[in-house]
């Protein structure tokens, strides 16, 4: 391999949707409420994917460094794991791609102010401590929680606020769906490392409810999903244009047979498909709040 190609096997473009989605959501619903402001917007969008970018090379580092990823790992190639960076040089990577995060932060906290500074210095904070420091979040069973919480609510939100100067009922709302459906592509990465999580010690939420408990789980997020659009066109926050949302749900059913059938390495075919699923869901939930 190229270092262009192990750096962009690094970065894990696959996994980049799931930054982009949010603030796609977050500006629609600007956009349909006449606020949509296009500077704010784009530099959302970009501290989202650098921040993104910034936790996959974390991830990677640091998984390394507590003896996660092994030879048993069922996931996508590791680059520090398989030797092809060093950690010193993932970690100078992890550096640089947050320190260009926080230089586009500087413009959105003199935009939104000093909320922005607290939400972009806890997104980094939360992106080191998911695998990293001396309580990862990841290996105490708190991933899916931060993971709904910075890739639903204070994203959508966050995105809304630097264009609107406000968060209103329909950014909080949309981002409800947002945070599930994010929150479903991290259970899947869990539901196919339980065993070899169990192995390591990574308690993730997974190894505290066992297989069935997250496949019900998976279940639940991507049913209150598609229940949210219909509680937005209930209490008048959108019309029932919202509920081209979904038109996802045929991307959606082979995903929810493949939870109860597949294990270990085929589940990274679900995955991605999971990521395909937010993604669309996100386009047309978007298309459904502007019209």
């Amino acid at each position: 391999m190229t270092k262009f190609k192990i750096w962009l096997l690094a970065i894990r473009p696959k996994t980049l949707p799931a930054a982009a989605v949010p603030v796609i959501v977050g500006t629609a619903i600007a956009i349909g409420d006449m606020a949509f402001n296009f500077g704010p917007a784009l530099a959302a969008l970009l501290g989202a994917l650098l921040i993104q970018i910034g936790a996959n090379l974390a991830n990677d580092v640091f998984d390394f460094k507590k003896g996660t990823d092994t030879a048993e790992r069922t996931g996508p190639l590791r680059v520090t794991q398989a030797g092809l960076l060093t950690p010193r040089q993932v970690t100078v990577g992890m550096c640089l791609v947050f320190g260009l995060a926080l230089l586009i932060g500087i413009y959105l906290i003199a935009v939104g102010g000093w909320p922005i500074l607290v939400i972009g210095i806890l997104s980094i904070i939360c992106a080191i401590a998911y695998t990293g420091g001396p309580y990862p979040l990841g290996y105490n069973g708190l991933g899916d929680v931060f993971v709904f919480i910075f890739f639903g609510l204070v994203a959508v939100c966050g995105t809304y606020y630097v264009q609107a100067g406000e968060v209103s009922g329909a950014s909080i709302l949309a981002a409800l769906p947002v945070g599930l459906l994010a929150t479903a592509i991290l259970v899947v990465n869990n539901l196919r490392d339980l065993e070899t999580d169990k192995k390591t010690g990574k308690k993730t939420l997974a190894v505290h409810l066992g297989v069935k408990g997250t496949q019900a789980e998976y279940l639940l997020l991507l049913g209150v999903s598609y229940l949210v659009p219909v509680l937005i066109w209930a209490t008048g926050y959108g019309s029932t244009w919202i509920m081209l949302s979904w038109l996802s749900i045929p991307f959606a059913i082979p995903l929810i047979k493949d939870i109860f059938i597949k294990k270990g390495s085929s589940l990274n075919e679900t995955l991605a498909g999971t990521a395909k699923l937010e993604f669309i869901y996100g386009l047309l939930f978007s298309l459904g709040y502007i019209l």
